[in-house]
This record gives structure tokens, C-alpha cells and sequence, in this order.
């Protein structure tokens, strides 16, 4: 696990397995959004102000944040409570709207906690990587365990 502050050199440790819920119940974008902070709470990686952060950015700027087919990525600025970067992974067990036509329903909740921009950038550049591999991001989508998920971010 990074220490305080570091910056991280892959996905795989951004997001350990204790940081990954799965079949989550969430009637609403901000419920699927609240269950990714919570576990980065929970790894403390932020404040409990992020969690609300990133629901305020969502409801200011939209849905910006569903950033691929099914893929939703809310994050929030670094002074508003990261103590850490990391993020969260939520497989929800009923898709849920965002409000954006093309990528809407969201099934996969990433929670992103960057400490600043060039880790911002950095973990996007990583996300990116796997979302451009469709058959790791089919392979994603089927995942059933946290194991499962962990091979895939870890695979090259």
C-alpha cells in the first residue's frame, strides 16, 4: 500500500482488494457514489467531506463522470479531503442512472482519490489503458470475484 501521499505506479496498487465491494444495492447515482467513498474511507484514504465532494462535483458539472459504457469515475478536488491516493471499485447488482445517454445505466463505480493533479492525470492514463482493452473490460464487466477483478487489473 502507498504511504501518505505517494503516488502510485499501477492500478493494482491504487485499489487492493479490501477496496472492491461487490453485488452492491444502490437505488441512486449519489447512493453508488457514496458507496465507493465510503471505502475509501474506510481504507483512509479521505475524509468523510470527499464523499460529499464528489457527489457536489457530480451535481454542479453533471454527469461527466460516467466516462465510458457502464463506467461511472466520481472523484472530487484533492483539497477537499484526499489524504492519500487510491480508489474504489463497485460492481453495483442493479445498474443505475447517471443522466448521461450515452453511457447510461452505470454498473461499475470507481471512486478516485488523487492527492494531486499529476496523480489525477497518472491514474487516468492507467484506467484508460484497461478501458481500451475490451476484452479485459468484458472480462471486468463478468467478474464475479474480487480475485477475478484483481487479475484483471494486474494482467499487462
Amino acid at each position: 500500500m502507498p504511504k501518505e501521499g505517494a503516488h502510485i505506479n499501477n492500478l493494482k496498487d491504487a485499489l487492493p482488494a479490501e477496496q472492491i465491494s461487490l453485488n452492491v444495492n444502490a437505488e441512486h447515482w449519489r447512493n453508488a457514489i457514496r458507496e465507493a467513498g465510503n471505502l475509501l474511507l474506510h481504507a483512509g484514504a479521505i475524509t468523510s467531506e470527499y464523499i460529499d465532494a464528489m457527489i457536489q462535483t457530480a451535481n454542479e458539472l453533471g454527469p461527466y463522470i460516467v466516462i465510458a459504457k457502464g463506467i461511472a469515475m466520481p472523484h472530487a478536488s484533492p483539497n477537499a479531503g484526499v489524504k492519500r491516493t487510491a480508489l474504489s471499485l463497485v460492481k453495483l447488482a442493479t445498474p443505475v442512472e447517471f443522466g448521461n445517454p450515452d453511457n447510461d445505466p452505470v454498473e461499475i463505480v470507481i471512486g478516485l482519490a488523487a492527492i494531486d493533479g499529476k496523480t489525477h492525470v497518472n491514474t487516468m492514463r492507467a484506467l484508460a489503458e484497461l478501458m481500451i482493452d475490451k476484452e479485459r473490460m468484458a472480462r471486468l464487466f463478468r467478474a464475479q470475484t474480487k480475485n477475478e477483478i484483481m487479475e484483471i487489473l494486474t494482467q499487462e
